[in-house]
């Protein structure tokens, strides 16, 4: 379920306060989990979305790999 386009604009990382892009329309077949990615360089953290709702926590985030899918944990 993606995130509101409203909602996106005005969200922020909590870790270093960089925008974050929605990855949260992925196929229902595909490995990746709906999350908001942080687009700075140096942080790098993708926050989960459940049931429609970002979890904003930096201790619920996963580093994202290259290709903007979150990395194993």
């Amino acid at each position: 379920m993606p995130v509101e386009a409203s909602l996106i604009q005005i969200l922020a990382c909590p870790a270093c306060h960089a925008p974050l892009e929605d990855r949260t329309d992925v196929p229902a077949d595909s490995a990746a989990d709906p999350a908001l990615l942080c687009t700075s360089g140096d942080c790098g953290l993708a926050y989960p979305v459940r049931d429609g709702i970002p979890v904003l926590l930096v201790d619920e985030a996963l580093p994202h790999g290259v290709d903007g899918a979150p990395s194993p944990a």
